[in-house]
């Protein structure tokens, strides 16, 4: 819908309207008003040069686009009754939970192979671990190659799915060849394009799916929902929406706590939302109640981050991993409020 600037348009406006919408197989169609007209572009309008040359014309007000930017992520879209499917749990039906280490330790696998079963044991359906870990100081532990065979054998040992996060096109090789389930995209990777077309052209025509953060510095919707695109655009369409909160911090918390935008999503998309309370509050004691308002938010699953001693733990597990005794809690009270929500 193009507004003008004055209350109608002259013909030779009209005209230049016309031409540039037509390269696009477009037409206008005017919407005469008793004071002024408005001109709708008649065809898909998702085209954004189109509208980045209809913007710069010096009589246009601006565009305003109806049809959504998002063709296969748009809750319209003929993807929109797909179920992602994750550990035997089918997300929107039950609660996803996904539960362990910010960081393997490859010195001490024990730690996570304890940790893998005693977060099975408290109902967890999937594990999280990370093998490769960014890190704003450049001195801090990276992860290593040999926390892979750890992540794998700990799935081996419980038959849990397993969630990792890569950050380049050989860490997404090697997760594939060991058969990782769920790939994550960090949030500092999240409008990484070229590493998102790579895992949606890698995982094309596979069962894996993706868990998708949202950027740190407060990425909107639109562009969380057009990240996920260019991973679906490839054919897989297994991705999964994670916000875990926004930067700048709110005092007290690690960052800006973003369950909230769950319902907005959902209006937008059909792509299921797992939220991570871990990263959002940053502190082990204000995880589980980020984590259960996430919940009556409308989210589909939770990540949490949990360890049988956090204090032993490398990455974020000392100050935010919850102890699987907390999880197992954190878990009943987080089903029954899916529950009663989706019954209300």
């Amino acid at each position: 819908m193009i507004l003008p600037k004055n209350n109608r348009l002259s013909t030779e406006e009209v005209a230049q309207l016309t031409a540039i919408v037509g390269e696009f197989g477009c037409r206008i169609q005017p919407i005469v008003g008793d004071v002024r007209t408005i001109y709708a572009i008649v065809g898909d309008e998702r085209h954004e040069l189109m509208i980045s040359r209809l913007e710069g014309l010096p009589f246009v007000d601006r565009v305003d686009t109806i049809q959504s930017p998002h063709k296969l992520m748009d809750i319209k879209s003929e993807l929109a009754r797909h179920r992602v499917k994750v550990g035997g749990v089918t997300l929107g039906d039950e609660l996803l939970i996904m539960a362990g280490h910010c960081t393997i330790d490859p010195k001490n696998p024990n730690l996570f192979y304890e940790t893998a079963q005693a977060v099975k044991e408290a109902g967890a359906h999937a594990l999280r671990g990370g093998v490769w870990k960014p890190r704003t100081n450049p001195y801090a532990f990276q992860g290593d190659n040999k926390s892979l065979d750890i992540l794998m054998e700990g799935s081996r040992r419980t038959g849990l799915p397993v969630d990792t996060e890569v950050m380049d096109e050989e860490q997404l090789k090697l997760a594939l060849a060991a058969g990782v389930q769920v790939l994550q995209i960090g949030a500092r990777n999240a409008l990484n394009y070229s590493l998102l077309r790579q895992v949606g052209a890698a995982i094309a025509g596979r069962p894996t799916a993706v868990l998708l953060k949202r950027g740190m510095h407060t990425g909107t919707l639109n562009e969380f929902i057009s990240a996920a695109e260019y991973i679906v655009n490839f054919g897989n369409p297994n991705v999964i929406l994670c916000p875990r909160g926004t930067q700048p911090g709110l005092d007290g918390y690690r960052n800006h706590p973003d369950e909230s935008i769950t319902p907005l999503l959902k209006e937008r998309t059909w792509a299921p939302v797992v939220i991570d309370p871990s990263h959002s509050v940053g502190k082990a004691a204000y995880v589980p109640a980020c984590a259960l308002a996430a919940v009556a938010y409308g989210a589909d699953g939770l990540c949490i981050e949990a360890h049988v001693s956090p204090n032993h733990g490398l990455g974020d597990d000392p100050k935010q991993a919850i102890t699987p005794a907390v999880l197992a809690g954190l878990i009943t009270r987080a089903k029954a409020l899916h529950a009663l929500r989706r019954s209300a």
